[in-house]
């Protein structure tokens, strides 16, 4: 047979392709800018709640249903004249019971005239409160307790469950009136976190007797915790996606010449 020759292309599994592991090296440096970013991002978040706030286990159903027996709540560290109607605090007298914190809510607060009940309601310098937070269906209270003016530097305290919480109703004829002082709370309640109910409201009931509390930094960390994790993953995941795109976009060729037959 005659003389002929011809090329053909075959992949080669030694190519010069050009493309670089993991992206290049500017892919690399924004990956490994991300990955630093989301570490700050998420252990400060986890740093930043750790100053803020301290974690809570309440033994009692008497904030039910707010916060139900076993619920672990995390609880802002506040000075007691950070308190304001309707919060959920965290608060320490021997008085109530010994060497223990304790957990209600303040309805009245220095200089306040709180009564029950009036038309089924709590009232607080003659205004009825809404308190959307009872159980379903429950009075302010089973038993009047008649009126009570607060102390100034003091907080009048009920639990979320009045028929079995021991609150300032139980403690009516000592000499505070059942009040506790405001240097007795140390935080404030912002959300239970297990199981996860999430942040607490602000009753609007009070709102008319004066501003409420704002929430405390609790959104913002989450969202620096989440959003640390994000970059952390999608860093670390960068250079492996990208190399492989690499590789799949470039099939590099040799040239395979055949000689007479």
């Amino acid at each position: 047979m005659g003389g002929e020759s011809m090329t053909r292309t075959a992949p080669s599994g030694g190519g010069t392709g050009t493309a670089r592991t993991g992206g290049g090296r500017l892919g690399q440096r924004l990956s490994g800018l991300a990955v630093a970013l989301g570490l700050v991002m998420f252990l400060g978040g986890f740093a930043w709640a750790a100053l803020v706030y301290r974690p809570y286990t309440v033994p009692t159903g008497s904030m039910s249903p707010t916060i139900a027996i076993g619920d672990r709540v995390l609880a802002q560290r506040v000075d007691g004249d950070e308190v304001r109607r309707g919060d959920v605090v965290v608060f320490e007298d021997k008085n109530w019971v010994a060497d223990s914190k304790v957990v209600k809510r303040v309805v009245a607060v220095g200089g306040d005239t709180v009564s029950c009940c009036t038309d089924g309601k709590l009232t607080v310098d003659g205004k009825p409160i809404e308190e959307p937070y009872l159980p379903k269906g429950s009075l302010a209270e089973l038993n009047g307790f008649g009126t009570v003016t607060v102390p100034e530097g003091r907080l009048f305290l009920l639990g979320d469950e009045r028929q079995g919480s021991l609150d300032s109703t139980a403690h009516l004829s000592e000499a505070a009136r059942g009040t506790v002082s405001r240097d007795a709370v140390s935080a404030r309640v912002d959300a239970v976190v297990w199981p996860w109910k999430g942040m607490l409201k602000r009753p609007a009931g009070f709102e008319t007797l004066g501003a409420l509390s704002e929430p405390g930094p609790l959104r913002t960390i989450e969202v620096l915790i989440v959003a640390g994790a994000v970059l952390v993953l999608g860093g670390g995941a960068y250079g492996p996606v990208a190399a492989r795109l690499g590789r799949s976009r470039t099939a590099p060729t040799r040239t395979e010449t055949a000689g007479a037959r």
